[in-house]
């Protein structure tokens, strides 16, 4: 958006600024120019057009004083003119409304200023910016002008500034910027009626500087050289700029350690959520340890029809040598040998052999 503006121009440097200074000049209503630091929509602000009819060899060149802020030339006689309705014109859309539409082909404009003037918005007040070239040539914006006859027959020229999406350096102060042609094969094509594809662009060379000023120029009534004196910030204001212009690494730095510290900490979690199993119950503890004991037991080879038979033969002829032959006991042990073997057993109650044996 652009609002104020400063024009302090001579009327014989502002066709030059536009570089319309190899043919004539005609002046219109230029006797109501008033140089200003401070102008605002409503006010009277000198533009620099072609000739209705004129040649596009850059001859036939009007500096023209008229109304900042249009006023459509269908708008009713009785209507009391609004400068502040459409002192800008978005440029994604003048190709489709009718109150801009209908001027693109023959009533295009030039405004030459020495800089203007954005506020940048704070949670509690905003801050003015003085925005210009750093060499201190005059800018020079794209516009559209009308007229407009009113119930007394009188005949108002009025204009608007085309307005486009904010450069990459601009955006921290505004998401708005003016049409800025600049140099002289834009200012050509804009007043010669060319396609506006290519025109209405941000201006994105790095010659494009701002510093911030006194809030005064709030008031239009405030318009002396005090409006373009440069005022220090807060200390805070300063860092908020700073911080601004490193946004995007800054927030591709937080993602980044965001998803780091939620990984590590479903892994905390998961880690912790095992050491606090809770233990398994004695009833579980059995059916595992059954579960174990049925495995390892499925793990032993299973005999044979044939080596069952074979096992069970040699066993009954092992038990039938076994009872026809006498134990070792029976060959080696006297009876003398027994009985001692029967008294060293752990029974105290007395037998009829320690009786007889005593005598």
């Amino acid at each position: 958006m652009c609002g104020r503006a400063r024009c302090t121009l001579r009327a014989d440097d502002i066709p030059r600024a536009c570089h319309r200074n190899d043919g004539p000049i005609r002046h219109v209503n230029m006797d109501r120019y008033r140089p200003s630091y401070n102008v605002g929509p409503g006010m009277n602000f000198p533009v620099v057009r072609r000739d209705d009819g004129s040649n596009t060899d850059g001859a036939g060149i009007v500096l023209h004083c008229m109304k900042w802020g249009l006023i459509p030339s269908f708008t009713k006689k009785s209507d009391k003119p609004d400068f502040f309705k459409m002192f800008n014109a978005r440029s994604e859309s003048v190709c489709e409304k009718a109150s801009f539409r209908r001027l693109l082909p023959k009533s295009r404009c030039l405004v030459a200023v020495e800089g203007f003037y954005e506020w940048k918005k704070d949670v509690s007040k905003k801050q003015p910016y003085y925005i210009h070239f750093k060499d201190g040539r005059p800018l020079v914006f794209a516009a559209l002008y009308d007229s407009w006859e009113n119930s007394e027959g009188e005949k108002l020229h009025t204009f608007t500034i085309l307005t486009t999406s904010a450069s990459s350096t601009f955006q921290w102060l505004h998401d708005r910027m003016p049409v800025i042609l600049g140099d002289k094969g834009s200012i050509d094509a804009w007043l010669n009626g060319s396609k506006t594809d290519m025109l209405l662009k941000p201006y994105e060379n790095p010659d494009l500087v701002w510093y911030p000023v006194t809030p005064a120029i709030g008031k239009l009534s405030f318009e002396g050289p005090e409006c373009v004196k440069e005022v220090p910030l807060k200390t805070q204001e300063k860092n908020s700029i700073s911080k601004f212009l490193s946004t995007r690494k800054v927030e591709k730095e937080q993602e980044s350690n965001m998803e780091q510290s939620v990984c590590d900490e479903s892994v905390k979690t998961n880690l912790l959520n095992n050491l606090k199993e809770e233990p398994r119950s004695t009833d579980d503890t059995l059916a595992s340890l059954t579960d174990k004991d049925h495995d390892l037991k499925s793990n032993v080879p299973v005999p044979s029809l044939g080596d069952v038979g074979k096992g069970q033969v040699k066993r009954d002829y092992d038990e039938l040598l076994a009872d026809t032959k006498p134990s070792k006991d029976e060959i080696e042990t006297s009876p003398a040998r027994k009985k001692g073997n029967i008294k060293g057993g752990g029974d105290k109650q007395p037998t009829l052999f320690s009786y007889f044996g005593k005598k």
